[in-house]
């Protein structure tokens, strides 16, 4: 699992300047597959062997901009390509009724585990019970042999619901922290209208 040693302590409540934006991070992990299930054929995991970066980027923002995904975004072609074209790297489109509806990204260039980096539904498609069959999905893409852990993190600009969900699913979390960063709605990386539920402040 990701590195998770302990920096100097701070505690207390800090300001961070005005453009800077924190986010509590929670690593979550699991040691063992879940049962096994039979599952629908939809919504549908497709893997997308070959991603196209175009339509990787359209992808990954339809999912996380209200989220503050960035990560990828703030890569260039070339970054962004050695990771998605890496073949230890899965990169999946949710569908259902033939229409892309989400993400799922698998990373196991790690021997030995695999972390789902990047799992996520777009906005028309949360709250319909959805969630929980693609983790399902996720999940039994990422158990293989040889894999001994699966991880994942989620923060305070997630969904509301996401600690509650990721442990129904059987993580449990391992390690917290904190993540500082610029506000890309004020760089112009996301819109302004992104992520309603966290101020903006100029």
């Amino acid at each position: 699992m990701t590195d998770v040693s302990t920096p100097t302590t701070l505690t207390g409540t800090h300001f961070v300047p005005k453009g800077k934006l924190t986010a509590a991070v929670t690593w979550l992990g699991m040691t063992a597959p879940p049962p096994p299930a039979a599952l629908p054929d939809e919504p549908r995991l497709r893997r997308i062997a070959a991603p196209e970066l175009a339509g990787y980027r359209a992808l990954f923002r339809r999912v996380g901009d209200d989220w503050l995904w960035t990560s990828r975004l703030v890569l260039s072609d070339a970054a962004l390509a050695a990771i998605i074209g890496n073949p230890r790297v899965e990169v999946y489109a949710v569908e259902r009724d033939g229409a892309e509806i989400g993400m799922v990204e698998l990373d196991l260039r790690t021997d030995g585990e695999v972390e789902i980096v990047y799992f996520g539904l777009i906005k028309e498609a949360v709250g319909q019970g959805l969630g929980r069959l693609v983790m399902a999905k996720a999940l039994q893409s990422a158990w293989r042999p040889g894999i001994t852990k699966a991880w994942l993190h989620t923060c305070t600009h997630d969904h509301p619901g996401a600690m509650k969900f990721y442990t129904s699913c059987g993580f449990v979390p391992y390690a917290f922290g904190i993540d500082i960063f610029d506000d890309p709605r004020l760089t112009g990386l996301l819109p302004r209208s992104a992520a309603p539920h966290i101020p903006l402040i100029d």
